[in-house]
């Protein structure tokens, strides 16, 4: 299992090395209406979301630093008033990779951790720390929404929150939803497996059935594309950890594949390969 944590590692590293290097220059913000005065923005790196009001701009997450620029002008084509608060879903840089840019005039709002596993990094500034922190929790009221932000337990990582518009009746999952694909789980950064599917089953719980979903990766989303992800990973679960209590090897599992049903969700650096060496990583203890 030493391998596999330290291949998954080295797998981590090398794909935020690549992301440091990437040309932006062609990268569009598509922007979406979602519902009320809540619109979705696709760039590259995890999706935004954007509450329109008279009284300013809430980002959610805010992808690359080098995208700032053209964020800004697809916000400012929605409205043109400047942005009031950030929310950052989580740490991972392709949802706070902005921070800095953002944060000069607009207070960052997350959990904790994710403040402590920014600062963690020695290339982070003050400005890309988020400055309002919560344990569980905390609502934003602004132009007559309510916002509300919750932190999860352990799963994508373990500083996750999802963000409510609860006016509008639209959901930002972060990372704890990656539409039609599989999922990254950050062992490294307090991420867990079972606390991930744990995490998703109560969200489909908590609210209405109506809800529109940003997810954190792929294109907006309702209640049954979440069912479907819950679904892949229940599936995924079971089948590893019965092989494992049959005695299967890794390489035995790896070989075996994940089934015809799903065989298409590999996606980017997260592949069928590693989301079973994920799965065998943390299941197999």
């Amino acid at each position: 299992m030493k391998r596999l944590t330290l291949i998954a590692f080295c797998l981590s590293l090398c794909s935020f090395v690549t992301q440091a290097a990437r040309d932006f220059s062609n990268v569009e913000i598509k922007t979406t209406k979602v519902a009320g005065n809540v619109y979705m923005l696709e760039g590259s790196g995890g999706n935004i979301g954007v509450l329109a009001t008279d009284a300013g701009l809430v980002l959610v997450d805010d992808q690359f630093a080098p995208l700032a620029a053209k964020i800004e002008a697809a916000m400012k084509s929605i409205k043109d008033q400047p942005v009031k608060y950030v929310v950052n879903t989580h740490y991972h840089g392709d949802h706070t990779g902005a921070n800095a840019h953002f944060g000069k005039s607009a207070p960052i709002f997350a959990h904790e951790n994710v403040r402590k596993r920014v600062a963690a990094n020695e290339k982070q500034t003050e400005a890309d720390l988020p400055v309002v922190t919560y344990d569980s929790g905390v609502s934003i009221y602004l132009g007559g929404e309510t916002i509300q932000l919750k932190h999860l337990p352990s799963g994508h990582t373990d500083g996750d929150s999802v963000v409510y518009f609860k006016n509008a009746n639209v959901l930002h999952m972060g990372d704890l939803f990656f539409q039609g694909r599989f999922p990254y789980v950050d062992l490294k950064g307090g991420g867990s497996v079972k606390g991930y599917l744990a995490n998703i089953k109560a969200i489909a719980k908590s609210f209405p059935d109506d809800v529109a979903i940003i997810p954190g990766h792929g294109v907006l989303s309702d209640k049954k594309e979440l069912q479907r992800f819950i679904d892949m990973i229940e599936f995924s679960v079971n089948k590893v950890e019965a092989a494992l209590k049959e005695g299967a090897t890794s390489e035995d599992i790896l070989a075996y594949g994940i089934g015809e049903e799903y065989k298409d969700w590999g996606w980017n650096f997260i592949t069928e390969e590693r989301w079973l060496k994920t799965l065998i990583s943390d299941l197999d203890k």
